[in-house]
């Protein structure tokens, strides 16, 4: 019997080839952060630390621990600690995170103390701050955007619910966002409602007023029509290199991106599957039955009609959420 070769990772130069290792390519977990939307981050310190070791043993680039929300607006005793993300709490965690993983945070625009609450990079322990906002916040987002660039921290701006903005607004919008301080833009399908063709042309429309910027394009996707993996590859392949997934696709309703399919896909040696897999064996699905994210037919409906998919999530939380044609109904889609 002839002798097999080693599987050797291989190196791409260009975009577009199949095998995707890049080594620009920068992939953020975000499975605290997007699935505490389906418990009011109530994640309890050992899932949380969990997922934390699982994301330095696995090699991934950035973990999004939570919110860096306004306790004016949310009421800490209805929301868990990954609502505010204090210091005290992310260091209870990750200690002095002396590894190779970054910490990041998301800021809501005109839901966060951003002044106050996000504190001097010398003082935290947070890498990366991500403001997510949508197209008529940009004013505030930006201010969010030079406060925490200023404070020494990398940052993202997510510009969401794309789906529903018309093509004059978005190159506007990007066209202002390309001249701020941010590192990187990104293209946010936040009702799980892009085809693949739509994700390619935005994809090539936020490259081009990124890069002429010297700034980055990241992909972030939700799964109502089972088409977060895809089109986060679509993203990929045509330059995108900011990559968010979550492991289990834990996240609001459909959930997100599976991470351990996008690290099967990239090929880079850096990465590493199994404690991905041990972690989602022994602390993730165990809550499936309990939070019940993923792929279901109410939040399909939602993304199909580019609805935001509370309304889906509302019908999923009660007793009749079987009954799909209600469901169907109920949107006003009788035929």
């Amino acid at each position: 019997m002839a002798k097999q070769e080693k599987s050797v990772p291989m190196r791409i130069t260009k975009q577009g080839d199949w095998v995707t290792y890049r080594p620009d390519i920068k992939v953020l977990d975000c499975t605290i952060r997007d699935g505490g939307l389906m418990n009011d981050h109530k994640f309890d310190d050992a899932f949380v630390k969990s997922v934390y070791h699982a994301c330095v043993e696995a090699g991934i680039d950035y973990m999004e621990i939570g919110y860096k929300a306004s306790k004016k607006i949310f009421s800490p005793t209805q929301f868990g600690a990954w609502k505010f993300c204090s210091e005290d709490d992310i260091r209870r965690i990750v200690g002095d995170n002396e590894t190779n993983l970054k910490i990041s945070v998301m800021a809501d625009a005109e839901r966060t103390d951003y002044h106050e609450d996000i504190l001097p990079k010398s003082e935290s322990v947070i890498d990366l701050v991500r403001v997510a906002t949508y197209i008529h916040q940009i004013p505030t987002a930006l201010d969010m955007i030079k406060d925490a660039h200023d404070k020494g921290y990398e940052t993202t701006l997510n510009l969401m619910a794309i789906s529903t903005v018309q093509d004059r607004e978005l190159n506007e919008a990007l066209e202002v966002i390309a001249k701020s301080e941010v590192n990187v833009i990104y293209l946010v399908d936040s009702f799980g409602a892009l085809y693949s063709e739509q994700i390619r042309d935005l994809t090539k429309k936020y490259l081009k007023y990124a890069k002429a910027a010297g700034k980055e394009v990241g992909i972030h996707t939700h799964n109502n029509q089972q088409l977060a993996y895809a089109n986060t590859i679509e993203a990929l392949i045509l330059g995108a290199s900011w990559l968010d997934a979550s492991m289990a696709g834990l996240g609001r309703g459909a959930g997100n991106c599976q991470i351990e399919l996008l690290l099967g896909f990239l090929h880079n040696p850096k990465f590493h599957l199994r404690p991905v897999l041990k972690c989602i064996m022994e602390c993730i699905e165990p809550l499936r039955s309990q939070l019940r994210w993923g792929f279901d037919i109410p939040y399909m409906l939602t993304g199909q009609l580019n609805q935001h998919p509370r309304a889906a999530m509302k019908f999923m939380a009660g007793n009749n959420w079987k009954n799909i044609v209600e469901f169907y109904d109920s949107l006003g889609e009788k035929e």
